[in-house]
């Protein structure tokens, strides 16, 4: 094999506000639990719902954002990897737990009706960029990636190109 791939991709609902601090350094982290549900039914015929929380963990300016649009109940699509930290509790007991460091956050709203515009679109954030800066990506509109009004019309798809001119 040539590699590995840590990646995961969550939507689901905050368990409640973020939580958010600054080291001494001036970094920020914040720091809160989402929920995913997976629904089957059963052989019975009973529908059965299985929720799983996962514990999300931002730094920087994605910790911003978080805390300055996040609320407990938003949606929220989450991209980041799994990290297994390893710890010792205040009784002296070794403790491990599973964290999702996320390198990319898009708003989807929630039960109060938005992102950070409130109008039901979200905002797409990136963690990343040159010399380990951060840089978001601004606000988009969430739901189809229809090309919106003021969208310019691709070359490709400008008249007088048709599919006959396609060798297959």
């Amino acid at each position: 094999m040539a590699g590995s791939v840590n990646k995961v991709i969550l939507i689901g609902n905050l368990g409640s506000d973020p939580e958010v601090r600054y080291l001494e350094s001036g970094s920020a982290v914040a720091k809160f639990n989402i929920a995913t549900t997976e629904s089957y039914t059963n052989k019975n015929g009973e529908r059965v719902d299985n929720t799983e929380w996962h514990r999300i963990e931002l730094w920087e300016g994605l910790a911003k954002v978080a805390e300055k649009y996040l609320k407990k109940g938003n949606q929220v699509y989450i991209e980041g990897r799994i990290r297994t930290d390893t710890w010792t509790d205040k009784e002296g007991q070794q403790r491990t737990g599973v964290t999702i460091r996320a390198n990319s956050m898009t708003l989807l709203g929630g039960p109060s009706g938005g992102g950070p515009s409130g109008g039901g679109q979200g905002g797409d954030y990136n963690q990343g960029g040159q010399q380990g800066g951060y840089q978001q990506s601004g606000n988009a509109p969430r739901g189809n990636n229809a090309p919106r009004p003021s969208d310019p019309i691709p070359p490709s798809m400008a008249a007088g190109n048709d599919d006959d001119d396609l060798p297959f």
